[in-house]
C-alpha cells in the first residue's frame, strides 16, 4: 500500500492507511522564517535527500495558546511552514483511480493561534468522501501580520501570514498531482480568521489562479489599515522595551513579542476607555496596504474581482455566546454599558432598538452578545456573499443553527460549532465542549449532510441548494432537521429582519 510520494523537494513517506486514507504530515513548503528570512516574504524550499518520514504533526508558529489534543509552541521551534494532507487509497470514491478535488484548509484563531494540526481538522472523514484535503501552518502574531518599518531599500512585506497562504496553495499547484489530487480542482476554505484569509486570497493578485472554489465559514471583518497596524506594532515594541523599528524588533526573540502582545491585549481588556479595543482586542489582522490587499475585501468582491471563483458562505446564528463562554468578550449587564458598546463601534440608534424588539424579555447581555455577533461574523460573512452574488460570482449562503439543550442550551449555535460537522469530526474529543458532550445520532446525521454540501461544492460546485442571485435568494439553515425556510417572521433569527437592520451600517478598513 503507497505511502512514499515525490514532490519538488524530494521524497516524502506518510503513516499507514487508516480507514483507507494516508496521512503525510508536516511537509515543508517554505524555508523556516527566521534568521535571516525572518519576516520576510516565504522563501521557498530547498531540496532534501532521501525519503523524509511526514508521520508526526510538525512545530506550529510562535503562540501562546494550548488548544487541546494540539501541538503546542515551544521556544526553538522554527520549521513552521508545513501542511499536511490527507488522500484516499486509490479507489477510494474513484473506482477508475481518477484524480480527486482537492480542499485547502485555513485555520481561525484571531491570526494570533492556532494551526493545521487541530484534531477538529483531520481530514479522514473528508478524504473518504473523495477529496484530497489539506492543512497548514502560517505565520501568525507580530511574525506574520505585524508592521515591520522598513529597512533602506528591504521592506517586509505587511501580511506575511497571507503570503505564506499563498506559497503554500502554490506548493498545492505543483505537487498534489502526486497524491491523487487535480491541481485545476482546488477549493480553498478557512473559519472565522481563516475565512477572512480565504476572502483576502480571492482578492489578491498574487493567488489567482491558485484556487476555483472558496468556502468561508464566519468571516470576521474589516481589515486593518496601514495606521492601526503601525500603532498596535508600537505598542508591542514599547511592551518588548525594544525600539520599533526592523533591527530593534528582529533583535526579541518570537517569545519576547508574543509576550508583548499578550500583555497589549490585556491592557486594552483592563481600560475602559479605550474605545473598540475593550471589548475583544484583537491587534492583528489583514492590512489594506494598498499593495498585496488593495482594500478590504468586501470592497474588491463588489467590484468583480473574483467573480469566477465559485463562494460557499456560513455563519452561526449565535457566534458571540463562545467568546463570551470563553471569557474573551467583556460582559454587558447594563444599559450604560450596552450604550458605550455601541457608541464605540458607532453603531445606530436603530441596531439597539431593532435587537430588543425582535428578542423581548432578552437580558441585556444576550442583546449585546446578539449584536457583536452579528457586526463582527454574521452581517460582514452576508455581505461578503452578497457583494460577490452581485458582481457576477456563482455564491451559495448558509446559516448553522444547531443547539443542544434548549431554552437552558448547553452548547449555542455559537462561533466554532459548525467546523467539526463540516469535518466530520464530531467523536473527537476536543470537540465535545463545542457541540455540548457525545453526539446524538441526529448529529451524525446533519453532519453527513453538511460533509456531503463540502465535498459536492468541491467537486462540482454544487453544495445541494440554490444560489444566490443579484437580489438574494435561498440560504439553506443548518439544523438537526434542516430546511432552506426562513425563521418565523419577528423571531430574532429572522435573518431577512436582521439585515434590514444593518443596512445602514458600514465596513470601512480600522484605523487608530
Amino acid at each position: 500500500m503507497r505511502s512514499v510520494f515525490d514532490t519538488t523537494c524530494g521524497q516524502v513517506r506518510g503513516r499507514g492507511a487508516d480507514r483507507g486514507v494516508v496521512a503525510v504530515l508536516a511537509i515543508p513548503y517554505a524555508e523556516p522564517p527566521f534568521g535571516a528570512n525572518r519576516f520576510r516574504a516565504p522563501r521557498p524550499r530547498r531540496p532534501w535527500a532521501g525519503i523524509r518520514d511526514c508521520v508526526d504533526f510538525g512545530p506550529v508558529p510562535p503562540q501562546s495558546a494550548r488548544l487541546p489534543g494540539a501541538p503546542s509552541w515551544s521556544p526553538g521551534d522554527e520549521d513552521v511552514l508545513s501542511l499536511n494532507v490527507w488522500t484516499p487509497v486509490t479507489g477510494i470514491g474513484t473506482p477508475d483511480g481518477a484524480p480527486l478535488p482537492v480542499l485547502v484548509w485555513i485555520h481561525g484563531g484571531k491570526y494570533t493561534f492556532g494551526s493545521g494540526a487541530q484534531p477538529d481538522f483531520d481530514g479522514g472523514a473528508l478524504a473518504r468522501a473523495g477529496l484530497v484535503v489539506v492543512t497548514l501552518n502560517y505565520r501568525l502574531g507580530l511574525e506574520g501580520f505585524g508592521h515591520i518599518p522598513a529597512d533602506g531599500d528591504d521592506p517586509c512585506p505587511p501580511n506575511r501570514g497571507l503570503l505564506d497562504q499563498i506559497a503554500a496553495l502554490t506548493w498545492v499547484r505543483d505537487n498534489i498531482a502526486a497524491f491523487g489530487g487535480t491541481p485545476e480542482n482546488v477549493t480553498v476554505a478557512g473559519q472565522s480568521s481563516g475565512a477572512t484569509s480565504v476572502a483576502c486570497l480571492m482578492a489578491m493578485d498574487g493567488a489567482r489562479g491558485l484556487f476555483r472554489r472558496a468556502i468561508a465559514h464566519s468571516a470576521v471583518g474589516p481589515s486593518f489599515s496601514p495606521e492601526l497596524a503601525e500603532h498596535f506594532m508600537q505598542k508591542v515594541a514599547a511592551e518588548a522595551a525594544v525600539p520599533a523599528t526592523r533591527a530593534g524588533l528582529a533583535a526579541a526573540s518570537p517569545q519576547r513579542l508574543v509576550k508583548a502582545s499578550d500583555a497589549v491585549v490585556d491592557g486594552y481588556r483592563q481600560n475602559p476607555v479605550s474605545g473598540r479595543h475593550r471589548w475583544d482586542p484583537v491587534i492583528y489582522g489583514p492590512v489594506a496596504d494598498g499593495v498585496h490587499l488593495r482594500a478590504d475585501p468586501l470592497a474588491v468582491l463588489a467590484g468583480g474581482t473574483a467573480s469566477g471563483i465559485d463562494l460557499l458562505v456560513c455563519h452561526t446564528t449565535q457566534e458571540y455566546w463562545l467568546l463570551d463562554a470563553v471569557g474573551s468578550s467583556a460582559k454587558v449587564t447594563t444599559e450604560e454599558q450596552l450604550a458605550d458598546f455601541a457608541t464605540d463601534f458607532e453603531l445606530p440608534d436603530t441596531l439597539t432598538q431593532g435587537y430588543r424588539g425582535l428578542m423581548p424579555g432578552a437580558s441585556v447581555g444576550d442583546i449585546h452578545l446578539a449584536l457583536y455577533g452579528d457586526l463582527m461574523f454574521g452581517e460582514y460573512s452576508s455581505r461578503l456573499a452578497d457583494a460577490h452574488a452581485r458582481a457576477g460570482g456563482r455564491t451559495f449562503l448558509s446559516r448553522f443553527a444547531r443547539q443542544r439543550g434548549g431554552s437552558q442550551s448547553v452548547a449555542y449555535a455559537w462561533h466554532c460549532a459548525d467546523v467539526p460537522f463540516a469535518f466530520g469530526n464530531l467523536d473527537e474529543e476536543s470537540v465535545r465542549f463545542l457541540i455540548g458532550g457525545p453526539p446524538t445520532a441526529a448529529d451524525h446525521h446533519l453532519s453527513d449532510r453538511m460533509t456531503a454540501a463540502w465535498a459536492g461544492f468541491a467537486v462540482t460546485g454544487e453544495p445541494g441548494w440554490e444560489p444566490l442571485g443579484t437580489s438574494g435568494g435561498p440560504v439553506r439553515t443548518w439544523e438537526t432537521t434542516d430546511t432552506t425556510a426562513a425563521p418565523a417572521p419577528g423571531h430574532w433569527s429572522d435573518s431577512e429582519t436582521i439585515r434590514t437592520l444593518w443596512r445602514s451600517f458600514g465596513y470601512r478598513p480600522l484605523r487608530p
